[in-house]
C-alpha cells in the first residue's frame, strides 16, 4: 500500500474501501486512487502494473469535468506489460458538491484464469472423431449419446420429461434400430428413471400397437 502523504480529504475518506477491496482480491487485484484535480495517482494498493504514487494518471484533463450523477466505467480490458489481461473497472468519485474529485479504480488480473481455461479446453476437447471400430458394438454408448443430443435438440431436462416427451424418445431410439439389444430396454429405464413396463408402454404407443 503506497499513499501520498498530501491526500486530500474527500479522496482520503475511500483509504479503506479501497484497502479492503484490495486485500479481498490480494494478489490478483491492484487498486488505484486518482486524485482527478491534481492528475495524479493519489494511492495505490497491491502494486503490479510498476505505477507509483504521484505520477501522472494519464487520465484526459476534460474528464475532470464529467458531470451528471456518479457512475461506473466498466468493466473494460486492459494489457498490461508481460501481456497478461485485466479486466478493469472504475468508479467515479465526487465530494459533496457533486464534482468529480477521483476515481477509484480496480485491474483484476484474469491472465491466470485464461491459462486455466485453455489447459481445461484441451482436457476436456475432443481432437479426433472416436474411432468407430471401438463404439460399433457399444449399444448403451448408443443409447446415452442420442438420448442427451435428443435433450440437448429439445432443450428438455430428463428430470422433467413428460409421458409425451418418453413416447417421443423410445420412438428416437427405435428409429436408429437400438431396442434390438436384449438390455436395452433395462438400460433405459435405469437412465430415465421408469420401469420396464412403462419402457415397453412407451414403445407401444411409438409403435402405434395396443401396449402388451
Amino acid at each position: 500500500m503506497n499513499i501520498a502523504p498530501a491526500i486530500a480529504a474527500d479522496l482520503a475518506l475511500h483509504a479503506p474501501t479501497a484497502a479492503a477491496i484490495s486485500a479481498l482480491l490480494y494478489p490478483h487485484g491492484e487498486v488505484v486512487l486518482h486524485d482527478l484535480r491534481s492528475g495524479t495517482i493519489a494511492a495505490i494498493w497491491n502494486c503490479f502494473s510498476g505505477r507509483t504514487v504521484g505520477e501522472d494518471s494519464l487520465i484526459e484533463e476534460a474528464f475532470t469535468a464529467f458531470g451528471g450523477k456518479a457512475v461506473v466505467l466498466g468493466p473494460y480490458e486492459k494489457t498490461g506489460a508481460d501481456g497478461q489481461r485485466f479486466k478493469s473497472i472504475s468508479a467515479v468519485l465526487r465530494n459533496e458538491t457533486g464534482e468529480a474529485v477521483g476515481l477509484l479504480c480496480i485491474n483484476l488480473d484474469v491472465s491466470m484464469i485464461d491459462t486455466a481455461l485453455k489447459l481445461l479446453s484441451a482436457f476436456a476437447g475432443a481432437e479426433q472423431p472416436r474411432p468407430r471400430a471401438l463404439f460399433a458394438r457399444d449399444w448403451r454408448e448408443e443409447i446415452n449419446a442420442t438420448l442427451h443430443g435428443w435433450l440437448g435438440e429439445r432443450g428438455l431436462a430428463l428430470s422433467a420429461l413428460k409421458r409425451g416427451d418418453r413416447v417421443a424418445l423410445v420412438a428416437a431410439l427405435d428409429e436408429r434400430g437400438l431396442f434390438q439389444t436384449r438390455n436395452a430396454v433395462d438400460h433405459l429405464a435405469s437412465l430415465i428413471g421408469a420401469s420396464r413396463a412403462s419402457i415397453y408402454n412407451y414403445l407401444a404407443a411409438a409403435r402405434g400397437e395396443a401396449p402388451g
